[in-house]
């Protein structure tokens, strides 16, 4: 009977230290989100069952955005430490049936080697706990410049493999009064044996601006950024309801269309597909197939946006210019964000929605209709 094994990836820290407004967890390396990175790694390991991921605070529905539509077991709420992020994950576990053995990795280690899982579950078949390391090449001097002996050190690595009962009593033996750095500390505090394997140089953590810069530099290579522009026009009628951005809008008068006629969605659909090179919105909802007629503008998005995933891209940034005297979009304009952040599965600053006048001007000048011009910016692997 093949052993339950579940990975626990810590994902709840603030990380100041590498600059910007944005957890590092959640910043774009290479394309896509760290955590995302850290999912597809774990997720790609044929051995690995199911993944927990803990976060901080109010994170949730942020490392949702971050995952798109990968799926995982739980996400959930971590603590203020590293330590108590881990023992609320495995608390979780254990009343969500337990496991055998369970891998416990750091977020900002996105980039897991296969190998490196293969390593670690292989030791747990000689030990309770096993951690990957690395020798260290550096000559290290202690703060009163006494040379230390580098050949008895190692740079420990994550992710950490243990038995999950294993690891489990030991976190619920620790002295809540004392830090542990790592987990092994924890298992080893116990007299258990943790077992060393080879660790990968890819393993590196990020944690100041230049490890970014450096991870960008390594793992960026071979993507392209593609940008795509989208327009539409909708004719204002007698209509019940307004659908823009996303949102119902109160107003006297509605878009026609075949659909429910969204111009702000129809136009980022269109610079979507743009960048794609992969035609236009009637290319793939034509206005003669009557299964569209009315239909919900969102599910026009989600497939544009499946269809970016499909090609293993990343949408960096939408921005959207509606261009009518009325309605008013000011007042509209933050929820519209929201709803069509919601819809892509992106961060909310990286979607722009603006509005003008033609001054009186044309069809818009003349409330006749509204059109909306949208520019999409994606991330794509070269070879597409």
């Amino acid at each position: 009977m093949t052993e339950k094994t579940v990975a626990l990836l810590v994902a709840a820290g603030q990380g100041s230290r590498a600059g910007g407004d944005v957890p590092k967890q959640f910043r774009n390396v290479a394309g896509k989100p760290v955590l995302a990175h850290a999912i597809d790694a774990l997720a790609a390991h044929p051995a690995i069952d199911s993944i927990v991921i803990a976060v901080g605070a109010g994170q949730q529905a942020t490392a949702r955005a971050a995952l798109g539509d990968r799926r995982v077991a739980a996400i959930i709420e971590g603590a203020d430490s590293r330590r108590g992020s881990v023992s609320a994950g495995l608390e979780h576990i254990a009343a969500d049936g337990g496991a055998a053995r369970i891998l416990i990795h750091d977020a900002a280690r996105p980039f897991l080697p296969l190998a490196v899982i293969d390593r670690l579950l292989d030791a747990l078949e000689q030990a309770p706990g096993a951690i990957p390391t690395l020798p260290v090449t550096d000559t290290l001097v202690s703060h009163s410049g006494e040379v230390v002996d580098r050949n008895a050190l190692v740079r420990v690595q994550t992710p950490q493999a243990f038995r999950f009962d294993a690891i489990l009593a030991a976190h619920r033996r620790w002295d809540d009064s004392r830090e542990a750095t790592d987990d092994a500390q924890m298992l080893k505090a116990q007299g258990t044996t943790v077992m060393l394997v080879a660790g990968d140089e890819r393993l590196e953590k990020l944690t100041y601006p230049q490890d970014f810069a450096r991870a960008e530099a390594q793992f960026g290579a071979g993507r392209s950024m593609r940008v795509g522009m989208g327009y539409d026009v909708h004719r204002l009628a007698e209509k019940d309801e307004l659908w823009l951005g996303g949102i119902q809008i109160p107003h006297d008068r509605g878009l026609s269309g075949h659909s429910d006629a969204d111009v702000a969605l129809h136009a980022i659909v269109d610079a979507l597909l743009g960048a794609l090179a992969e035609g236009d919105i009637g290319s793939h909802f034509p206005p003669t197939d009557p299964q569209w007629r009315g239909a919900a503008s969102f599910r026009f998005l989600e497939y544009a946006a499946e269809r970016v995933a499909k090609r293993d891209g990343s949408i960096e940034h939408v921005d959207l210019t509606l261009i009518c005297e009325a309605p008013k979009i000011g007042p509209h304009r933050d929820a519209m964000r929201a709803r069509i952040a919601e819809i892509l599965q992106l961060p909310i600053d990286r979607v722009s929605v603006k509005a003008t006048t033609t001054e009186r001007l044309g069809f818009a000048g003349r409330r006749e209709g509204i059109a909306a011009q949208a520019v999409a910016t994606l991330s794509l692997p070269a070879l597409f």
